[in-house]
């Protein structure tokens, strides 16, 4: 885990982990009288009834933004394709080493598809600046039933792609839902012509993770 920033309140605690924002801005359009980037301390926690800040929180794709005390995972794990953007996981998420060694478990991740980011397996924005221009669209027929529970396990491979194993939900950019499994490979080298998933491109293009 990277460097952790706390803002205490008298109703509850927010943390906020720099390193893992992106500002995809749920929280400053959220809740402008709690978090706003243009005041020092930018949030505080008593701006709003707990509940409300609890809500937003929970909006920050990245995980980034929490409150203390921790937060229920979602019925089902759910990834969602961003157009020109990463992949925004929400479920029980637990976070692997390539030797299956558990780095982070979490509610809520944003993972790198274009390759280039420097946070990897996180993405850091780099996408932008690299001319990332997947549209998001999954290949195939929307899924019809969601697979049974349990926590998803995400493995970065090795110069590869995400393997992931657990009930999934996979979402294209506009939402719908195009995939329903227990285990597949995510490309995260941008190269792919089946993306969001691997076809062995990474090989071809020297991706080095």
């Amino acid at each position: 885990m990277g460097r952790v920033h706390t803002y205490p309140g008298q109703q509850l605690t927010v943390t906020f982990e720099p390193g893992r924002c992106i500002h995809a801005a749920e929280c400053v359009r959220g809740l402008p009288e709690v978090f706003d980037s243009r005041r020092t301390p930018w949030v505080r926690p008593d701006g709003a009834a707990a509940e409300a800040v609890r809500e937003v929180v929970a909006r920050c794709p990245t995980g980034a933004l929490k409150v203390e005390g921790g937060e229920a995972a979602p019925a089902a794990n759910e990834a969602r394709v961003q157009a020109g953007g990463p992949l925004f996981c929400r479920g029980a998420l637990r976070l692997l080493d390539a030797a299956g060694e558990p780095v982070r478990e979490d509610v809520r991740m944003a993972l790198c598809r274009c390759g280039a980011s420097a946070n990897k397996p996180f993405c850091d924005n780099r996408h932008k600046a690299a001319g990332f221009a997947d549209p998001g669209e999954l290949p195939g027929d929307a899924a019809s039933a969601a697979p049974a529970g349990g926590g998803l396990e995400i493995t970065p491979l090795p110069k590869g792609p995400l393997q992931v194993k657990g009930p999934l939900l996979l979402r294209d950019a506009a939402g719908r839902v195009r995939y329903a499994g227990v285990e597949t490979w995510l490309c995260r080298c941008g190269a792919s012509g089946t993306k969001p998933f691997c076809d062995g491109s990474h090989r071809a293009a020297g991706f080095e993770a």
